[in-house]
């Protein structure tokens, strides 16, 4: 599975519900459904990404196309912009069936889950320690450890 990353110039350079802006401009170009949906959450997720969640631990998208990792710079950072890639994406990942996971630290976890649930049926949330975890990968592992070669066939003239 291929991956594409973005940094978003966050605090001081823009405020938090700038920075979600950006990253709603990125993942969601068109109107619709999913573009709403995310506008929606723009309170919480602006919330994480004042905390600096964002920082290390990335926003990730999974839908069409490859996997979109979403990180915020912050102080330094953010002014001087060196590390930021705010450049449009190939494709639309919020086209057809997608998810999105959203880093908190570990004290928000509960308050984020129980509003994202009011709001959103793609997006939740996981402690910023954790990695993103919707089952592909897994799959993916298994698929391949099944295949097997057979190598006298493989090298037969």
């Amino acid at each position: 599975m291929s991956t594409v990353a973005r940094r978003i110039r966050a605090t001081p350079e823009r405020g938090a519900s700038d920075a979600w802006q950006v990253i709603v401009d990125l993942i969601a170009p068109k109107e619709g459904a999913a573009r709403r949906e995310l506008l929606d959450i723009e309170g919480i997720a602006s919330s994480i990404i004042s905390t600096e969640s964002p920082k290390d631990a990335a926003m990730v998208i999974r839908g069409t196309g490859p996997r979109v990792r979403m990180y915020c710079l912050y102080d330094d950072d953010a002014i001087s912009g060196d590390d930021a890639n705010e450049s449009a994406l190939a494709g639309c990942p919020t086209d057809g069936d997608w998810v999105m996971s959203l880093p908190a630290d570990a004290d928000d976890v509960a308050w984020i889950k129980n509003a994202l649930a009011k709001k959103s049926t793609h997006v939740k949330v996981r402690e910023k320690s954790e990695a993103f975890d919707d089952g592909e990968e897994q799959s993916q592992q298994v698929a391949s450890s099944e295949v097997a070669i057979n190598m006298e066939a493989f090298l037969r003239p």
